[in-house]
């Protein structure tokens, strides 16, 4: 995208918008003022220019042209170079995006080099030209005020995380089968959330202690210290976030533990009951064999068999298998199968 703004500013006031970096450059210095270089995923030549005219030490160029850098705060020289990591919440997806920033500050310059949408960085420059006063004070001014439109944006992705982990609550409890894959997704964002909230302390402290020995203006200590509260609240928040979880992830697993053992109990309890009626079903087959059996042997009607001829034949077969039922029954009855 290369340059989205570029301007050249005296006495806090916006003066002139050079066209080019070369005539900025040379704006600079005829002005004597501050220059605000602002760039969106610039080509490698206009890193080159701008760190070739400030004097950029070659790890921070380094750093800028590969991006994917923690927040972090150095100083080479003259020159201040600061990583930052904002973010926003995606309300249609559900999701935070992270972007990255890298703020170049020296004695009469700022160079911005965006990789990402946010933070709105137009915002900020609107901010400060509509305050001269605060303008005037230099490039500090812009970096505290950057500082300050990163860690407001925080404020909305905090809100979203805190709704989808509502919304977590309710699925765990609720017993939604896919909500471990959304707890371990979301873990993932606050994690990095985490490192990119965190190291912003230790940044605010080392601004901080600069205050004397680069005779920082009142009003910017002022405010650095009311964007320091507000990542002190942010980086807690966030902490809070990830232990909740931490928590919300435990809950569910022992939920479905206590689900599943339901189930297994569930399903033994069905096995128990097959095997009474199986029994039931295999003792009354066995008292029903016996009198089967009996009769069909007698009702084969072979000529020689024995007792045909008996008087009481008929009565004593009845009363065989009768009696084989009744002994059956007993038996089965006492072993607890009928």
């Amino acid at each position: 995208m290369g340059i989205v703004d570029n301007a050249v500013y005296v006495g806090g006031a916006r003066k002139v918008e050079p066209p080019t970096l070369e005539d900025t450059y040379e704006l600079l210095r005829d002005e004597h003022g501050m220059a605000w270089i602002g760039l969106y995923r610039p080509t490698p030549s206009e890193i080159d220019s701008v760190a070739a005219e400030f004097s950029f030490h070659e790890l921070a160029v380094e750093d800028t042209v590969r991006a994917h850098q923690r927040p972090k705060l150095e100083r080479y020289g003259d020159v201040l170079f600061t990583v930052l990591r904002p973010a926003r919440y995606l309300d249609a997806e559900e999701r935070v995006e992270f972007g990255e920033v890298h703020v170049f500050t020296g004695a009469d310059f700022v160079v911005t080099v965006r990789h990402a949408e946010s933070p709105d960085l137009a915002h900020v420059r609107r901010r400060l030209e509509s305050s001269p006063d605060l303008l005037r004070l230099g490039p500090e001014a812009v970096l505290y005020a950057i500082f300050d439109e990163v860690v407001d944006e925080y404020g909305p992705v905090v809100a979203g995380l805190e709704n989808d982990i509502d919304e977590i609550e309710y699925q765990v409890f609720a017993g939604d089968p896919g909500v471990s894959r959304r707890i371990y997704e979301l873990s993932r964002e606050v994690i990095e959330f985490q490192r990119a909230t965190r190291p912003l302390t230790g940044m605010l402290d080392a601004l901080r202690s600069g205050f004397e020995k680069y005779e920082v203006d009142e009003e910017l200590r002022r405010n650095l210290r009311d964007v320091e509260d507000h990542v002190i609240r942010v980086v807690e928040r966030v902490e809070g976030f990830r232990l909740l979880l931490q928590n919300i992830l435990a809950v569910n697993s022992t939920l479905v533990g206590q689900r599943q053992n339901e189930e297994m109990q569930r399903l033994t309890e069905a096995s128990l009951l097959q095997n009474e009626e199986v029994k039931r079903i295999s003792s009354w087959a066995a008292i029903l064999f016996a009198p089967t059996l009996v009769g069909t042997i007698y009702g084969m009607n072979f000529e020689r068999m024995p007792e045909l001829g008996w008087a009481f034949g008929y009565p004593f077969a009845v009363a065989l298998m009768a009696l084989v039922c009744v002994t059956l029954y007993v038996v089965f009855k006492r072993r607890g199968w009928l």
